[in-house]
């Protein structure tokens, strides 16, 4: 007997189909969202506008405008246009070093955005309060227990736990040891979203019974058929396997660059190149820490379009999660979210039946 009834899709109806223990599982996260599926779209940036993130709210899921290095003005150019694509909830992912952090904020409150995610670093001072004045709900990314609490404390709404199996900037752990570590203490009064080398549905499920009340994807998404990314960018993804996503290697440990996950490539090496410059600007005296990083930052913003938006797949940034091997082949959005709920409720009502 099938345990998920699917009824016709039409184009930009959405999922509607009937996976009852996946949604009792993801009640909290689907209420917190607004969203039919507590399946977040992870922020990649040039690829997660407005083009995948209105299809990923469409489809039921909640999409994500990645803000990265836009100016105000073209987050509010943004937004307007996700806005006009869609009529259900998505966020928008602000990074906390961003030198116009405020002006952006400021940006998402005019537009009544529901959700905002913080990412890149702690909220500096005065960011959550700010968010929540213009009526958005805050999520930010918690790499270890203390730091989750401490977050909750300040105002966090929800929590992101994201391994370093996933794309682009990583922390050190992986997502398995976080979530054992992280859900147990904090998903009964918290929310939490688990991220990072999630590729199919089974994965969901093991997750959601642990207590997460959704997840987050990123590189599973990245080569959708709503996705702008070049196709050079997307053949990439379905020529490599998990071991080719590597992560980058910091040079200088006075220069604290956050390593970034991604396909290897000749880009690996000038971004090396990138960190003995900055690293001798700094002992030169040349330039502050913090406009260091944001140096580093604004390259991998320029590596990343040469990838996603020209497909210099060799000396652009090729940002993937270990989750890369899973993908073979484009597929629209709403295929992707049918496949990942069917995977998950099958999942959760064999080990329920067993």
């Amino acid at each position: 007997m099938p345990i998920a009834r699917r009824e016709a899709i039409g184009p930009g109806e959405g999922i509607i189909q009937v996976h009852s223990k996946t949604k009792a599982l993801m009640a909290r996260g689907n209420e917190f969202l607004g969203s039919d599926w507590a399946i977040l779209c992870g922020a990649m940036s040039w690829v997660s506008e407005r083009n995948l993130v209105s299809a990923i709210s469409n489809a039921g899921g909640f999409g994500v405008v990645a803000c990265g290095a836009m100016t105000p003005e073209l987050l509010d150019t943004e937004i307007a246009a996700t806005r006009a694509m869609t009529d259900k909830p998505f966020g928008v992912n602000l990074i906390t070093m961003h030198p116009d952090l405020f002006d952006l904020i400021e940006v998402c409150a005019r537009h009544k955005v529901s959700h905002v995610v913080l990412a890149g670093g702690i909220p500096p001072k005065g960011s959550v309060e700010a968010i929540k004045q213009g009526g958005a709900k805050v999520i930010c990314f918690a790499p270890t227990l203390a730091l989750g609490k401490k977050l909750l404390r300040s105002g966090a709404d929800a929590l992101v736990i994201e391994g370093m199996e996933a794309g682009g900037h990583i922390g050190p752990v992986s997502t398995s040891v976080l979530a054992q570590e992280i859900l147990p203490a904090l998903a009964e009064e918290a929310l939490i979203f688990v991220a990072g080398g999630i590729g199919r549905g089974e994965a969901i499920a093991s997750y959601l019974e642990m207590g997460a009340c959704g997840v987050q994807l990123g590189t599973r998404f990245a080569c959708a058929s709503e996705s702008i990314a070049h196709p050079d960018f997307k053949k990439a993804f379905f020529r490599a396997s998990a071991r080719d996503a590597i992560t980058s290697v910091q040079i200088d440990p006075r220069l604290p660059v956050i390593p970034v996950r991604a396909l290897k490539n000749k880009g690996a090496e000038e971004f090396t190149a990138k960190q003995i410059e900055v690293a001798r600007l700094l002992d030169e005296g040349a330039v502050e820490m913090a406009e260091a990083q944001l140096q580093i930052e604004h390259f991998w913003a320029g590596a990343l379009r040469r990838a996603v938006i020209d497909g210099d797949v060799e000396n652009g940034s090729v940002m993937a999660g270990q989750s890369v091997g899973m993908i073979k082949t484009e597929e629209p959005v709403a295929q992707i979210m049918a496949t990942l709920l069917d995977e998950c409720e099958t999942a959760l009502g064999a080990r329920q039946a067993a």
